[in-house]
C-alpha cells in the first residue's frame, strides 16, 4: 500500500513541475494580490496605526496560493478521464482509495511547495517572520489547507466530464472562500452576518493558523484551528474516496 502511494505521490509531484509554464502562471495572481493590495492599501493600514499591511497580508496570500493550486489539481482527473489515462491506472491491482490518496498527497505536497515559494517572495516584499521557532508550527497549517482542497478538488473531479464546467464551479467557490477567510481584511469587529461568514469558511482557520504561527496574531487560536482543519479534511478524504470510486471506467 506505501509503495503504490508513494509512486502515485511522487508521480504527481513530477506531473506538475513538468511543465514550467504551469507553475509560473500559478504565481501570477498570488504576486497580483501582494504586490497591489500589499502596496497599495499598506499606507492607509498604516495610518490607521494598523502597522505593516505586507506583514498582515503576506500570510492570507500565502494561503491563497495553497488553495488554488491545491483544489485545481483536481482538474487532472477529468483530463485523465478525456484521454484514458485513468483507465489505465484504476485497472490496476490496487485499491481506488490507494490511488486517491496518493494523488492527494500529491497535490497537497505541490501545493505547499508553491505557498513557501510565495513565502520566500514575501520577504523580499518586506514580511518578517516574528518566530523562525514556529515555521514547523505554520508549516503544518499550509499542508492542512493543501491536503483539505486537493481532496475537496479531487471530490468535485469525480463526479464531472468537462474540464470547463470544472473550472467554473471551483472559481464560484474558491473565490468567496478567499475573499471571506480573513486573508485581506482583519476578521474581528465584523459586523455579525460577516463575523458568521467567517466562522463557516474553512479557509478562515487556516489564514489564521499561518498568520498566528508566522507573526504571532491569533483570532480563533491554534486548537480551534487545528481542530475545524483536521475534522474538515478526514471528512472531505472520505467524500473523496467515496466518489473517486464511484468513477466509472
Amino acid at each position: 500500500m506505501l509503495e503504490t502511494i508513494y509512486i502515485l505521490w511522487l508521480r504527481q509531484i513530477k506531473r506538475y513541475y513538468r511543465s514550467k509554464s504551469r507553475i509560473i502562471g500559478s504565481l501570477g495572481q498570488p504576486l497580483l494580490f501582494l504586490l497591489a493590495f500589499g502596496y497599495g492599501f499598506g499606507p492607509i493600514f498604516q495610518k490607521a496605526g494598523e502597522g505593516n499591511y505586507i506583514e498582515f497580508l503576506a500570510p492570507g496570500i500565502i494561503a491563497m496560493s495553497i488553495l488554488f493550486t491545491a483544489t485545481f489539481t483536481g482538474i487532472e482527473i477529468i483530463w485523465d478521464k478525456q484521454f484514458g489515462f485513468l483507465k489505465e491506472t484504476l485497472v490496476a491491482p490496487v485499491s481506488r482509495f490507494e490511488i486517491m490518496l496518493g494523488r492527494t498527497l500529491g497535490g497537497a505536497t505541490v501545493a505547499v511547495f508553491q505557498g513557501l515559494i510565495v513565502l520566500v517572495i514575501s520577504l523580499f516584499a518586506g514580511f518578517k517572520i516574528e518566530s523562525t521557532g514556529m515555521f514547523l508550527t505554520a508549516l503544518f497549517f499550509m499542508a492542512l489547507i493543501a491536503i483539505l482542497f486537493t481532496a475537496f478538488g479531487t471530490s468535485i473531479a469525480s463526479v464531472l466530464e468537462d474540464m470547463q464546467g470544472f473550472q467554473l464551479i471551483i472559481n464560484f467557490l474558491i473565490m468567496p472562500l478567499f475573499f471571506l477567510s480573513g486573508a485581506l481584511f482583519d476578521v474581528q469587529d465584523l459586523s455579525p452576518t460577516m463575523a458568521f461568514i467567517t466562522k463557516i469558511n474553512p479557509l478562515a482557520y487556516g489564514v489564521d493558523g499561518i498568520r498566528g504561527a508566522l507573526t504571532s496574531k491569533l483570532v480563533f487560536g491554534f486548537a480551534k484551528d487545528f481542530l475545524v482543519l483536521g475534522v474538515l479534511v478526514v471528512v472531505f478524504m472520505a467524500i473523496g474516496s467515496y466518489l473517486f470510486d464511484k468513477i466509472q471506467i
